[in-house]
């Protein structure tokens, strides 16, 4: 492990069980259970995971935003809707890119951006 560098990225989740089919059906997440309120994320690029909570992660509210890439932008928007997820912001144009945000099935906000086409 290197010192002074992120390790670990830890987000609630109102319903662990919905949120682990959730990243496992739109981005091929994998789970290990720690008892019965805490679940890490494997295969996702960086390790951490979902602890059981009734609050959410917005960056509204002042909490960091998880932005996701992808090659297949319109697929990943397309998984996210099939699966149960909200799209917050359609697909839009930044320098450098282009993303769109989404509210997981626990409301928590993530970005998933890819490169200008």
């Amino acid at each position: 492990m290197e010192s002074n560098k992120i390790n670990y990225v830890e987000l609630p989740a109102k319903d662990l069980a919905v949120n682990k089919a959730f990243f496992r059906q739109v981005f091929g997440w994998g789970f290990k259970d720690f008892g019965s309120e805490y679940t890490a994320f494997e295969n996702a690029g960086l390790d951490g995971g979902f602890f059981q909570a009734d609050f959410c992660s917005r960056p509204q509210t002042g909490a960091a935003l998880v932005v996701l890439y992808c090659e297949d932008l319109e697929g990943a928007l397309e998984k996210v809707k099939v699966a149960g997820g909200t799209i917050e912001q359609e697909i839009f144009e930044f320098p450098g890119g282009r993303r769109f945000h989404f509210l997981d099935p626990c409301g928590n906000e993530w970005a998933v951006w890819g490169e200008l086409k």
